[in-house]
């Protein structure tokens, strides 16, 4: 299995990719300077394995890494975390996959400052990672996924995903979601204690009745 051909590029993505504009690669499709391969229903795309060719790259150069990525919220954890870990070496042994680094993360999928995780992305845009490697998304990040597979795309380093289900834990998701309530009621509490002050002191109150902005 090649992990650069995991991602193919729309004729949009390939252009900011190469720095030119769509109307170029066009241009560059009928001269015959760069052609787009085709899907069945004849939209344009184009490959990793292109872009290394327009760079004067050979892909047995690309040196970067290949990495499998695993998370687990707590330390109490570790059994979750090792059956990831033991999972992905068995799919990049079967496909053939070597794989350079194995980084192991605690911290819940909601946490964006999660050092293992932050360190991978910094790698990511330093231009070190060829791959990476996690057993679903919400392993990577609960929410935008999407927004983050795009960040990393533009630096040319492709997410590929398992899709184990079973090695995403329910109790975690109901963790996370715990989180999210508990933030927004300390928000909407605080925002009932600042409702509360402002009927408290009727100077304001009757200056926002006013329309007039306090002092």
């Amino acid at each position: 299995m090649n992990t650069s051909n995991v991602k193919n590029y729309k004729p949009k993505d390939f252009a900011e990719l190469l720095g030119v504009s769509v109307k170029t690669l066009q241009r560059w499709d009928r001269e015959n300077i760069l052609n787009a391969y085709r899907t069945p229903t004849n939209r344009r795309y184009y490959t990793y394995n292109q872009y290394l060719e327009f760079k004067g790259m050979s892909k047995d150069l690309d040196t970067r890494k290949v990495i499998i990525y695993a998370r687990v919220s707590t330390r109490n954890q570790k059994d979750d975390l090792q059956n990831q870990v033991s999972f992905l070496r068995q799919f990049c042994n079967s496909n053939g996959i070597i794989v350079d680094q194995c980084i192991t993360d605690f911290g819940s999928g909601l946490n964006y400052n999660r050092k293992q995780w932050n360190e991978l992305l910094s790698s990511v845009m330093d231009g070190e990672i060829k791959t990476i490697i996690v057993t679903h998304k919400d392993r990577f990040i609960r929410f935008g996924y999407d927004w983050f597979e795009r960040f990393c795309s533009k630096f040319n380093t492709s997410i590929i995903v398992v899709n184990n289900e079973d090695l995403s834990p329910q109790d975690e998701l109901v963790q996370d979601i715990i989180s999210i309530l508990h933030v927004f009621s300390c928000r909407l509490y605080g925002l009932r204690k600042y409702k509360a002050k402002i009927k408290e002191d009727t100077e304001i109150a009757e200056e926002l009745q006013n329309g007039n902005k306090p002092n």
